[in-house]
């Protein structure tokens, strides 16, 4: 096996630093779009267009993605839905 030297060192760094600071970026993005979903479920007016819809579509659609609807309000589901659908 060779000694490696200090291109190779650095090459090496600035690779690892490139990788580091790609996941930063992708941490920051996925932070940023938290907050505004969770902005948007702050309260029920600015999710009104979202839970505007007939209770019963609401609960069918929630019930075909698999989410439990007994004993929850409207924004509860709205929310759990909206995030399963952005999940795909």
């Amino acid at each position: 096996m060779s000694k490696p030297n200090r291109r190779d060192f650095f090459r090496d760094l600035l690779r690892q630093g490139a990788k580091t600071i790609a996941a930063f970026e992708q941490g920051r993005e996925e932070a940023r779009q938290k907050a505004d979903r969770d902005a948007f479920f702050r309260s029920y007016e600015s999710s009104y267009a979202l839970t505007l819809c007939e209770d019963e579509l609401l609960i069918e659609s929630a019930q075909l993605a698999g989410i439990k609807t007994e004993g929850r309000d409207r924004l509860e589901i709205a929310k759990e839905l909206f995030s399963r659908q952005e999940a795909i």
